[in-house]
């Protein structure tokens, strides 16, 4: 088998990264909540168009202080897709409460809202709305849904800074959204992540819960004079050299974007001869959408001609992974969950989805890339 020549995912600095975290070095504070943290928080709250932000540690810890705010108790029900990744269910879970899972759109492959309307129950709290590929959900209607019942409506967006929806940032759609600045995602600090509000009535409980339970952050405001144990909470802050890292990526953030969505358009425009043909099938943009190139998928004709396609583009040197197993069929998606209906689009789409190479500095690797999977594909009609 060759060496992988063209990875899935390679992370790249872009700006004053270094600089940055050699400024937090001199400045002496290591520790989460300083200045390089503040600088982020401001940006993504202006990038998203969101009341407040604050960096955590991981979209994970943003999607669980999401699950906190919620107001989660045992038993209590949370809709969300089960063609997501494992932290949507954690948060929910990690409260006691129920992961329902149900169907997402064959087109968007984002939540469908019809299936939400009819997964509602009396112990419904919330939904949590994953922005697939980056293209936001149907927020709208799914607001309408939470409206009607008195709902929390939560973006998982991990994949999604950037992108719009009507023309508003994704991070500003819901109740809270949560942001992933892992280094697979479009903007990077290795490790990371961010909860943005649109709701002024949560943040100061936002604040509480991510300084573990306390007051802290009023007390470096000056608003009371000792912090105390006010909440529960944990430690979800990042450390200093993470968001000074952070801070070098946001503010390059526009080409980072400029630079992946046109990567996205030549993959669209390289493979498109093949879906007319109906060999594979490409990411569909959803209605009033703009997308922001986080990920570029085809859809094959079915698991065994994915894992064909997977297997001939690794001994070709190219890693192109598969994506989700759905939660609803995982052994713990079966113990702390529940499906609403049979799921068939899920099932059907994780088996055939297979995603290819993109990251900032691809570059003309990307014409490799093309020219394999097309290779391949044609030589396996």
């Amino acid at each position: 088998m060759a060496t992988a020549r063209i990875p899935f995912n390679k992370p790249s600095m872009i700006g004053g990264e270094l600089a940055h975290i050699q400024e937090a070095l001199e400045f002496g504070q290591l520790s989460g909540d300083g200045r390089f943290t503040h600088l982020c928080n401001a940006q993504i709250a202006d990038k998203t168009g969101a009341d407040a932000a604050l960096l955590t540690h991981s979209c994970t810890a943003a999607l669980e202080m999401a699950a906190l705010l919620c107001d989660l108790q045992p038993g209590d029900e949370v809709i969300m897709p089960s063609f997501t990744f494992v932290s949507t269910a954690n948060a929910v879970a990690l409260r006691g409460a129920v992961p329902v899972f149900v169907d997402i759109d064959p087109e968007t492959l984002n939540i469908d809202p019809e299936k939400v309307s009819a997964a509602i129950s009396t112990r419904t709290r919330a939904i949590f709305a994953v922005h697939y590929a980056g293209f936001p959900a149907d927020m709208d209607r799914l607001a309408e849904i939470t409206r009607a019942r008195d709902l929390v409506l939560v973006e998982d967006a991990a994949q999604a800074f950037g992108s719009t929806y009507k023309g508003r940032p994704a991070g500003s759609l819901g109740d809270m959204a949560a942001f992933s600045f892992h280094e697979t995602k479009n903007i990077i600090s290795g490790e990371g992540g961010a909860l943005t509000l649109t709701r002024p009535d949560l943040v100061e409980r936002a604040e509480i819960i991510r300084e573990k339970g306390t007051n802290r952050s009023r007390f470096l405001r000056g608003q009371v004079d000792k912090y105390t144990w006010v909440d529960i909470g944990s430690s979800f802050l990042p450390g200093e050299l993470i968001a000074a890292f952070l801070y070098g990526q946001l503010e390059q953030s526009d080409a980072i974007l400029e630079t992946r969505l046109a990567l996205y358009d030549r993959y669209c425009a390289a493979f498109a001869d093949l879906e007319a043909a109906g060999r594979v099938t490409l990411p569909k943009t959803p209605p009033d959408t703009t997308g922001n190139g986080h990920m570029f998928y085809l859809l094959m004709r079915d698991m065994d001609d994915r894992d064909a396609f997977i297997a001939g583009m690794r001994e070709a040197g190219i890693i192109a992974p598969f994506h989700y197993v759905p939660l609803h069929s995982a052994p713990a998606g079966l113990r702390y969950g529940r499906s609403a209906g049979d799921l068939p689009v899920t099932n059907d789409i994780s088996a055939r989805l297979v995603r290819l190479p993109m990251f900032f500095a691809l570059g003309s690797s990307i014409e490799t890339v093309i020219e394999t999977a097309r290779s391949w594909l044609q030589q396996n009609p």
